[in-house]
Parts: C-alpha cells; sequence; structure tokens
C-alpha cells in the first residue's frame, strides 16, 4: 500500500514539473527575480521527486516518512493548482482592439499575484525539503524485488489525456450529460465508464470529474481495490467530501454510513470511483 501511494504522488509530480516548464515559456515574460524563484522551485521538486520514487520502492514507511511523503503531495497539489491559475490567466482574456488596456492591466496583476504565491510556495518547498534529513529518507532501503506492485488504475490518474485517442468525444458526452442545468437538478445522475482493460477508462472518469467538480457542494475521486472493503470505500467517500481524516469515534460502517447521510443532506454532490 505504501508503494500505491507513493507513486500516486509522484504521479502528481510528473503532472507538475511540465507545468512549470510551461510557465518559464518565455511568452509569459515572467520579471527575472520570479524566474529564478520558479527554476529554484522547479530544482526542488525534481530533488523531491527523486526521493518520492526511492520511497516507492520501500514496503513499509516509518511515521515521519510518511508525513513527508504527504507533504509534497500537498505542496504539488497546490503547486499545480497556481501553475493552472496562472497560464490560465496569462493566456485569456478579452478579444478585440479595445480591451488592450483591460488584458494588460489584468496581466499585471497576475505578474504580482504570482511573484507573491511563488514566495509563499518557495518558503513551503524549502521547510518540506529540510524535513528529509530529518526525517532519513536518503536512508530508506528499498524493498527485495524492486518496485511495489501499482494498481494500473491508480497510474491512470496522473496520464496525459492528450496522448490518449478519441477521449474528446466521450469526455464531452459526460460532462454535458452530468451537468445539464437547473433542470432535475435534484435527480440523481450515475454514468458508468466500461470497456476491456487499457482503454483509457480510469483517465476518463477523472477527467469528467476534475472538470465538472467545481459545479458541486462537496466531491470525491476515489479508487476501490481488487479486493474492496465497504468501510476503506466509505472512509475515501467520507475524507474526499469533508477534507479530513476520519475521526476515531466512526470506526464501524453503520455510524459512517448515518454521518456522510446527514453531510449530504440538502447538498449536491459528485462521486466518482474507479
Amino acid at each position: 500500500m505504501e508503494g500505491v501511494v507513493a507513486t500516486a504522488v509522484t504521479g502528481a509530480m510528473r503532472a507538475l514539473l511540465p507545468k512549470f516548464a510551461e510557465l518559464l515559456a518565455s511568452k509569459y515574460k515572467l520579471s527575472s527575480g520570479v524566474h529564478k524563484q520558479i527554476v529554484s522551485l522547479q530544482n526542488e521538486m525534481s530533488t523531491m521527486n527523486a526521493l518520492l520514487v526511492k520511497l516507492s520502492r520501500v514496503a513499509a514507511l516509518d511515521e515521519q516518512q510518511r508525513d513527508w511523503r504527504d507533504k509534497v503531495r500537498e505542496l504539488s497539489y497546490d503547486m499545480e493548482d497556481c501553475v493552472d491559475i496562472f497560464t490560465h490567466d496569462l493566456n485569456g482574456g478579452d478579444h478585440g482592439s479595445k480591451a488592450w488596456l483591460k488584458r494588460g492591466l489584468r496581466k499585471i496583476k497576475t505578474r504580482h499575484k504570482i511573484a507573491s504565491r511563488i514566495e509563499e510556495l518557495k518558503a513551503r518547498a524549502l521547510e518540506v525539503s529540510s524535513c528529509h534529513h530529518r526525517y532519513k529518507i536518503d536512508e530508506c532501503t528499498p524493498s527485495h524485488g524492486g518496485m511495489v506492485a501499482i494498481d494500473s488504475r491508480m497510474e491512470a490518474l496522473y496520464l496525459d489525456a492528450n496522448n490518449l485517442v478519441g477521449i474528446d468525444g466521450p469526455r464531452e458526452k459526460l460532462i454535458k450529460l452530468l451537468s445539464r442545468g437547473q433542470e432535475g437538478a435534484n435527480r440523481l445522475r450515475v454514468a458508468a465508464v466500461v470497456g476491456s482493460g487499457g482503454m483509457g477508462k480510469t483517465t476518463l472518469a477523472h477527467q469528467v470529474y476534475t472538470k465538472i467538480k467545481s459545479q458541486f457542494d462537496c466531491k470525491a475521486f476515489v479508487t476501490v481495490s481488487q479486493n474492496p472493503s465497504t468501510f476503506k470505500i466509505l472512509s475515501d467517500i467520507y475524507q474526499g467530501f469533508r477534507g479530513w481524516e476520519l475521526p476515531p469515534f466512526l470506526n464501524d460502517e453503520h455510524r459512517l454510513i448515518f454521518s456522510l447521510r446527514e453531510y449530504l443532506k440538502d447538498k449536491r454532490y459528485a462521486l466518482s470511483h474507479a
């Protein structure tokens, strides 16, 4: 299980590092100071990625090593969100000659936001990076036999959808089906993605989930193992919806189901699983 989680984190990192390269592209005309900060962040995260690859080969991690891995995961997610927002803001804008001033002012504001946010992320990255010495991440010994077996669906969450042929049509069809206006908004909708192994079902489901999740009050994407535990599935759903770890008092299925039902009353929610 440790290998699965660690590999999921390296997957998140593989999605992040190319986005740093995109942000550093000359077309964005970042100031030299911000450019240097992003390059520094890119280098820090590349180093962490190498350590994560090492962790993915370890069968059992201690508590501190798991804590470090989880911090890197959250940091990489926050960085990816940050880069996505900035590239969107810098790319977007109104069209037409009359809008040039508005576009220019917005881009100046965005670049100031980038500088401020990059400072925050750099501080977090340095803090997390310094922890790996205290937590002895370098001293982790890979388990015999190399990489722990990984569920292919976990890796599929981080595939580049652009590399999958024919995904656009089904994705847009599912998004339209699950995002229909106010008519029947309170009606339960269920969509199943079926097909042979290796066809990109998990990637498609995750792409649709990513596109529509902002429309819902609470959302969760969970992966179900080959030998599923009902309690584990419910726990993952709870953590996805609530955003925090399962409290100790919710220690059986009945309590957990009751808590979820109460929490979801009068809420729109999106639940996707693979």
